[in-house]
């Protein structure tokens, strides 16, 4: 599997590249998110990694650039770490989060895990999912809200799928974690809340009445507004 990695610190470029390609994975590295972009689109790879602070184009820019012509998975890693940067990069589509210093052996993990989702996860069913007014067409990766497509990522697709498959229960993140994003129990990521809140509000903008409901210290439920759940 190809990966693509764009910041503009050549040691961390070599680091992760270093530890990635030891896994057997082929990488290719970038100086800008510019540079790699111009690259994806020639030849597509099967995963990005993407500083946030770089020259010319920021990586939540190019974050924006890809997610509109791929759903390809995407990491973010920046320097910061503000409740800001959080909600700016999975805004946009980002499907998983690092905060500089980073522990490459994790990262390497978390790719691991993510391309090994992707790799082995197929649709659990190919029949029509239906819950109020959402429809979801597991063999198309389609959904849809009162018959209108909802513009969901891979990651936010699969994660709504899944809930409604289970919506007779609730759902615990380390769960969602294992199925959704192929981690083990011991990663340690945000990305169950953070994707779950991006859903809540594209289900809130698409006028839907299907309601993800957190349950406390343990996960999440799906149910409709204003019914208990």
């Amino acid at each position: 599997m190809l990966i693509y990695i764009a910041d503009d610190e050549e040691n961390i470029r070599n680091l992760v590249r270093a530890f990635l390609k030891n896994e057997g994975y082929e990488v290719e590295v970038f100086e800008s998110g510019d540079l790699l972009f111009e690259a994806f689109g020639k030849k597509e790879c099967d995963l990005v990694i993407l500083d946030i602070m770089m020259s010319g184009n920021s990586g939540l820019v190019i974050c924006a650039k890809l997610r509109a012509i791929s759903d390809v998975p995407i990491i973010m890693l920046t320097a910061k770490d503000t409740e800001e940067d959080y909600v700016s990069g999975l805004a946009l589509g980002s499907d998983d989060y690092f905060t500089k210093p980073f522990s490459p052996v994790k990262l390497t993990m978390r790719v691991k895990a993510m391309l090994r989702r992707i790799e082995m996860q197929r649709p659990s069913t190919n029949n029509e999912i239906t819950f109020s007014d959402i429809k979801i067409l597991p063999d198309k990766l389609t959904a849809y809200c009162n018959n209108e497509a909802l513009s969901l990522t891979k990651t936010e697709f699969n994660l709504l799928s899944y809930l409604l498959e289970n919506k007779d229960k609730a759902i615990s993140r380390d769960e969602l974690l294992t199925t959704i994003w192929g981690y083990e129990n011991v990663v340690e990521s945000r990305a169950t809340d953070d994707t779950v809140k991006r859903l809540r509000k594209k289900l809130d903008k698409a006028g839907s009445v299907i309601s993800i409901k957190t349950v406390w210290g343990y996960g999440f439920k799906v149910g409709v507004k204003g019914e208990e759940v």
